[in-house]
């Protein structure tokens, strides 16, 4: 019987021949990667276990990006960034984006993708729980909490239970009103929020590989909102084009072998699927968006790691190009690059921000993750009382972005942005020609 992606890649990394599901291992770690929320901790735990004067265990393989809490004048956000800086110059860590105009970057799951740190067949692990977003590259990626991640700090492995794979192949041309988080939707809805506990979900299919890379990384993003180990997907050239513009490190990539067994296998033909939402407090909480046409919106909010990236203005811009708002409409790039993206794609001779922004669309001036894990009370686009909000994040429990009275809808950048055009939660096939 043959290896999954996810086998193969862990096997490698405990210089193993092969592996099975439910095996503990030592696993040698490429990436560590820690941000401003969960760096601290993590290097108060390094400290304590290892010693006050204890290096890491390798300064390159360490990425440090502050993202959540930025740009906010909380002196426990400035604190824990003080606590980075302190410690990146101690260790001599070269990979720290601090907050600032020369260095910064903004949401670490996608500046890892920009700094070419998610290569094929490699193991990366991050504090934080959508560090599974990294196997749209076709490595293994997934979140851990401090303590596992001080012990890599200290010897660069980290014990991990082979996890089983379910496989989810999405067959058929993908239509112009769907993107992959409506993909993703409708396998959460279809499995639920623990429909994947502890197991790797892999996705294939024609319909996944005609997805841009920013949209395979969506997919991938949120396995977690299943209860997922890791998101998989197998390099193919696009992948290898993206990656290859951004690193010169030499990687292997790794595919699954043609008998390997799986948890379970779905397969969806993208022609049957429709546009969907997740309705307050859960993720899994699906509905059709034309279903959802009498609920009436307070605002809308287009950013975060699952839809602040270029490609997701893009398709905002689809549907804003040339209309006007009816809602507070909150616009977050997820990256400084993105940032910048807006000024510099261009759809009908227009920059993509100059559509956001004659729209009436409200754009953050700095790239972070902003409201979507609340943050303190002077975050951009916070939830601020009882208001109706469509999103394209990537979580909607009560409080995640900011009020616990809010009622947060999930949908994809077109689907956001049809309905905050229509002030009411709407199907983007109503704008879309």
């Amino acid at each position: 019987m043959g290896l999954t992606i996810t086998e193969k890649i862990l096997a490698r990394h405990a210089g193993r021949d092969r592996v099975e599901p439910g095996e503990i291992l030592w696993v040698d770690v490429d990436v560590l990667m820690t941000h401003d929320v969960c760096g601290p901790g993590t290097i108060g735990v390094f400290k304590r276990q290892f010693g006050e004067r204890a290096r890491v265990w390798d300064k390159d393989r360490v990425v440090i990006t502050p993202d959540h809490y930025i740009f906010t004048a909380d002196p426990h956000a400035r604190r824990n960034l003080d606590v980075l800086r302190a410690f990146a110059l101690e260790q001599g860590i070269p990979h720290f984006y601090d907050a600032g105009p020369n260095r910064y970057k903004g949401v670490c799951h996608v500046a890892l993708a920009e700094e070419g740190f998610t290569r094929p067949g490699e193991v990366l692990f991050g504090t934080d729980s959508h560090t599974c977003t990294a196997g749209a590259f076709g490595g293994f990626a997934t979140g851990i909490g401090n303590t596992d991640a001080a012990l890599i700090l200290g010897i660069g492995k980290l014990w991990v239970k082979v996890p089983e794979t379910m496989r989810f192949v999405f067959e058929g041309p993908l239509p112009p009103y769907l993107m992959a988080k409506d993909l993703i939707l409708q396998v959460i809805g279809d499995i639920g929020v623990d429909g994947a506990s502890y197991r790797a979900m892999e996705f294939a299919g024609e319909g996944v590989y005609a997805l841009p890379i920013e949209e395979r990384m969506t997919l991938c993003n949120m396995v977690i909102e299943a209860g997922g180990k890791n998101g998989v997907i197998a390099p193919d050239k696009a992948t290898l084009d993206y990656i290859s513009r951004r690193t010169e490190k030499p990687f292997e990539v790794v595919t699954g072998d043609a008998d390997s067994r799986y948890h379970s296998e779905r397969a969806y033909q993208l022609s049957d699927l429709e546009p969907v939402v997740a309705r307050p407090h859960s993720p899994d909480n699906r509905a059709l968006a034309r279903e959802c046409r009498d609920v009436r919106l307070d605002r809308a909010y287009i950013g975060s790691c699952t839809g602040g990236k270029v490609e997701d203005f893009r398709a905002a811009a689809r549907i804003l190009n040339g209309r006007t708002v009816t809602v507070g409409t909150y616009v977050v790039p997820a990256t400084t690059a993105v940032a910048r993206a807006l000024d510099q794609e261009r759809i009908d001779g227009k920059t993509l921000r100059q559509i956001l922004e004659a729209a009436g669309a409200q754009i953050a001036e700095g790239a972070s993750c902003a409201a979507c894990l609340g943050g303190p009370a002077d975050t951009f686009g916070r939830l601020n009382g009882a208001e109706v909000c469509i999103s394209t994040t990537n979580r909607n429990f009560p409080g995640r972005m900011g009020s616990r009275q809010s009622a947060v809808y999930l949908a994809s950048p077109l689907t956001v942005a049809a309905s905050a055009v229509a002030g009411r939660i709407t199907d983007p096939r109503e704008f879309l020609a």
